[in-house]
């Protein structure tokens, strides 16, 4: 029978106040009654063991918060509750880890800042007194904002994120000028892809406050996200003329100067800041970021195991090793893993950077069940501290198509900026876009950029302008007007000038683009658009083991996976025909088999004349910064092309959501 969601939502809202109330056996009596998959769920587990705490059944409770852990490690309700049994058994140490981590995924829990408080002053030493005074300012900080954007701050880290937005909209109608709720409303617009309001909106809190160092550390970022790295360095300076000593404002300013390949300046300052903060794990990782990025392979290695000396927990430092994809850990590196696996202390990113670093040692052993094993467990981590639902991919990419149809382009034919300066690379991350964006930008007449963030903006931003009119995206292509469609396509030329060389033409490889290909064409109809294509299985399962920075929030399942290749597939085949020759496909395999005759196509495509440096791409000297950077520095080589075949037993699921077409039995 199924279950009846609007009743479950008000038995568990008459649940929660029986407990406020106290009356702790009829909210238990009342949990128990629910669906078995009411009281496994996040609620479900959370409500009963509050009511058990509560009653002194603390091993019934520690039970239902670690089941309630192991499958959403992000609910910070859960460690803090979690908190709250450890400090009732004395158990001081694992209370004040459960608080922190409570803090860090939901830094407006005030409870658990207080109670961190309370059970560093027991014990007072020098250690300790910084941060007391540290927490002393974040309590000091909550307490000082308004309580709509308290509860709307909390609303957000909880993930509620239309709710929190709702509130604080509703509250900046009333208060036009309160920078904390601007900051706020900017956090959501980032965290929904809005990051052109974002930046307003920051922007014109640094005026109305401009010493609030919160509000230009968040504007410092922002820009950082919109790709506005000279902007992003001058604000990032400044902050530095402030406080030259800061080491939070110089690790900044460090990554800006990155940004803007200034590594000379980024690994000067990156140094500045280890003499003030000796043996920093987090800045030894940026630094052998800094260093990898500009081709410094072993100093990166360095730096990397630096933060693993200064901190052994600090699993970032081995996944980044790891995510060299030419390193082999030591023996002495494996048995540290392997020793910390276990560990209580580890947080829930420093195991998933464990787990995939893990999966990566274990395959290069050749022992593939072990590194399936690895992949698999950080994969559901990080599944578990996502709200990806594939169907609601399925739905947007068939919106696309319903929009999309022939007479929409034919009617709109001589509309948007005709320049033909960019060429878009598409397709699904490790299919091969960085060798051909490194193939391409090898040409005399193509620069280089990056993931460039414009196109899903604009696509963002028209989703909006959708719920506020009625007419959603992309059924709202329809009506804009083509002297907009010209605007927007012009503003896409000046906005991504910052990242030009001077070439005629530019690369922009964002890969989630062709999900906005009939954007692309309506705004940019002499752009170019590559397709760059993998074999599904190896495509999905190179997915599988990478862990991606964001964005790619279908990879951490192997049935979504499958899912969102079928529907990646099934959306380029209509590109193909709503827009015949638009888009030039171009197979990872077979630029492996024959690199000279696809090189020769893409030229061909792209109007440019044959240059002998494309076929010699390895050689050529950029920032590449994507996982594939070591390997698109080497000549091509096929090794991996059918390496997920060593992973086959245990890749069912992938197989089954592809289907029998992509996926033939082999």
């Amino acid at each position: 029978m199924p279950v009846n969601s609007a009743k479950i939502s008000d038995d568990l809202g008459q649940i929660q106040k029986l407990i406020s109330a106290g009356e702790l056996p009829a909210a238990l009596k009342k949990l128990e009654d629910l669906p078995e998959e009411v009281r496994d769920s996040v609620d479900g587990l959370y409500m009963a063991a509050v009511c058990f705490r509560h009653m002194g059944r603390l091993a019934e409770a520690e039970e239902r918060l670690l089941r309630l852990i192991s499958f959403a490690p992000e609910f910070s309700r859960a460690h803090q509750e979690l908190g709250h049994l450890r400090k009732s058994h004395g158990r001081t140490r694992d209370a004040l880890t459960a608080y922190v981590r409570a803090c860090t995924i939901n830094p407006a829990l005030e409870a658990s800042w207080r109670s961190q408080l309370t059970i560093l002053q027991s014990s007072p030493d020098d250690d300790t007194r910084q941060r007391q005074d540290q927490i002393s300012a974040q309590l000091d900080f909550l307490h000082s904002l308004h309580p709509h954007i308290l509860a709307a701050t909390d609303m957000m880290h909880e993930g509620k994120l239309i709710k929190s937005e709702n509130l604080c909209r509703r509250f900046l109608q009333q208060n036009p000028k309160n920078v904390e709720g601007m900051r706020l409303l900017a956090e959501l617009g980032l965290r929904l892809g809005v990051l052109e309001d974002a930046e307003f909106l920051l922007e014109s809190a640094a005026e109305f406050e401009p010493d609030n160092m919160r509000v230009r550390l968040d504007y410092v970022q922002i820009l950082q996200k919109r790709q506005r790295f000279a902007h992003a360095h001058d604000e990032s300076a400044r902050l530095l003329e402030i406080a030259p000593a800061n080491p939070q404002f110089q690790s900044l300013h460090a990554i800006q100067c990155m940004q803007i390949g200034d590594y000379e300046n980024a690994l000067a300052t990156f140094e500045k800041v280890l003499g003030i903060l000796p043996g920093d794990p987090t800045t030894y990782v940026s630094r052998g970021h800094a260093l990898k990025t500009s081709g410094d392979t072993e100093a990166a290695i360095e730096s990397y195991r630096s933060a693993v000396t200064s901190r052994p927990h600090h699993c970032e430092a081995y996944y980044s090793l790891a995510n060299l994809k030419t390193y082999q850990f030591s023996d002495n590196e494996l048995a540290a893993m392997h020793a910390i696996t276990d560990s209580d202390d580890l947080a829930p990113m420093d195991r998933v950077y464990l787990n995939f670093a893990l999966g990566k040692a274990a395959e290069d052993q050749n022992d593939f069940e072990s590194a399936f094993r690895y992949y698999a467990s950080g994969n559901e981590l990080k599944q578990a501290q996502s709200r990806y639902h594939a169907d609601d991919t399925t739905e947007e990419f068939a919106a696309q198509k319903q929009a999309c149809t022939k007479s929409l382009f034919s009617s709109r034919e001589n509309t948007g900026c005709q320049a033909p300066d960019p060429i878009f690379i598409v397709g699904l991350p490790r299919a091969g876009s960085t060798l051909l964006e490194q193939i391409l930008s090898s040409h005399s007449q193509v620069d280089g950029t990056l993931e460039l963030p414009n196109v899903l903006s604009l696509a963002s931003r028209l989703r909006r302008q959708g719920r506020a009119s009625g007419t959603p995206y992309p059924d709202n292509l329809a009506s804009i007007p083509p002297e907009q469609l010209l605007e927007f396509g012009e503003q896409f030329i000046e906005d991504t000038k910052i990242h030009r060389q001077g070439a005629p033409l530019f690369i922009d490889k964002m890969p989630n683009n062709f999900r906005h290909i009939g954007l692309i064409s309506l705004i940019l109809p002499n752009a170019k658009v590559i397709d760059a294509r993998r074999a599904p299985m190896a495509c999905c399962f190179s997915g599988y083991k990478q862990l991606f920075a964001d964005g790619q929030l279908f990879s951490y399942s192997l049935p979504d996976l499958g899912n969102y290749y079928r529907d990646y597939v099934d959306l380029m085949e209509h590109w193909d025909k709503v827009l015949p020759g638009f888009v030039l496909r171009v197979q990872h395999e077979d630029v492996v088999k024959d690199l000279e005759t696809q090189v020769r196509r893409m030229l061909d495509f792209c109007g440019l004349e044959f240059e002998e440096a494309c076929m010699n791409f390895h050689e050529t000297e950029r920032n590449v910064r994507t996982p594939s950077s070591e390997q698109v520095r080497q000549p091509i080589f096929d090794t991996a092309i059918e390496q997920w075949k060593q992973f086959e037993p245990w890749l069912s699921p992938l197989k089954q959501a592809l289907g029998p077409e992509l996926a033939p039995d082999s």
